[in-house]
């Protein structure tokens, strides 16, 4: 966002998404300030990258699948992606709609908010290239999340009160976007109904946010910066400059440990191609395709 400043960039980078729609950026709170605008040319190529992530869901036979968009550069996190949602072939909205959490600023409160693939797309921060990673699952699995995302009222029963950036993974105070995803499937795969029992089947199955090295600027801001808090996570844990939240690359992790047969597309475009990968084989840096990936040139 190109009215960023350099602590609002630094908070972001750390990968805790904080806006899924033009409508979570409006408003005059940090974070909340409307992205940098999209040329026809970047936007246009969104839209054919987002059709190609379509065709793709629809061809595997799929109910759901979930999905996580990258924002700025995480590298120096060695992380990737920041924020993640459920596609649905089933969603009201449109076909393949990801249903997802997102700030409202305007309203000051978390919301369940649907939105087409493009503008899921185009929520990253920069409009000329994008990464999107997509988790099939089996049959079961998929069946049981598309219900579950689908259900009139358990959305909103594992939707929090209160939304923090950096939500604690293992508290019930705050919420992120990731963190309501993971307690979703927590819902679908374990019959969970409110988040304590989310967060109880969570551990008892093992589920692991990595900590994230997010360095004292961020602990200390994270006292007088909005939507950010420190009051869920251990003492210990901001002592050592670490923060364990739930980001897409350890929701990949849960899912791959708990569906051992699901499968991984990984898809990006820049201003020459759309990349597309098969397998949990992540690409590296750019969009540059290796041995067995699929290449869709633009015209």
């Amino acid at each position: 966002m190109a009215t960023r400043t350099a602590l609002a960039r630094y908070l972001s980078v750390t990968g805790l998404a904080l806006a899924a729609s033009a409508s979570a950026q409006a408003g005059g709170m940090m974070f909340c300030d409307r992205p940098a605008k999209v040329t026809a040319t970047e936007q246009d190529r969104a839209l054919r990258f987002s059709a190609v992530v379509k065709d793709e869901l629809e061809r595997s036979g799929a109910s759901a699948a979930v999905v996580a968009r990258a924002g700025l550069n995480l590298a120096r996190f060695g992380l990737r992606y920041s924020h993640a949602g459920i596609a649905l072939k089933s969603n009201p909205n449109s076909p393949w709609s990801v249903r997802q959490l997102y700030y409202a600023c305007d309203d000051q409160r978390p919301r369940i908010f649907d939105q087409g693939m493009a503008g899921f797309v185009l929520g990253a921060e920069e409009a000329a290239q994008g990464h999107l990673s997509v988790v099939l699952l089996p049959q079961a699995q998929d069946a049981a999340l598309a219900s579950s995302a689908l259900d009139e009222r358990t959305p909103l029963a594992l939707l929090a009160g209160e939304y923090s950036a950096n939500a604690y993974a293992y508290s019930t105070r705050y919420q992120n976007c990731n963190q309501w995803l993971v307690e979703l499937l927590a819902s679908a795969w374990g019959g969970a109904a409110q988040r304590d029992a989310a967060q109880a089947w969570l551990r008892e199955r093992g589920y692991e946010a990595e900590p994230v090295n997010v360095g004292r600027a961020l602990v200390i801001a994270a006292h007088f910066v909005p939507l950010v808090h420190v009051a869920d996570h251990p003492d210990e844990d901001l002592r050592a400059h670490t923060m364990r939240v739930s980001m897409p690359s350890s929701i990949e992790q849960f899912l791959r440990r708990e569906a051992p047969q699901a499968q991984r597309l990984e898809l990006c475009y820049n201003s020459s191609h759309i990349v597309i990968r098969r397998g949990w084989q992540p690409m590296g840096a750019g969009c540059e395709a290796q041995a067995g990936d699929d290449v869709i040139a633009f015209d």
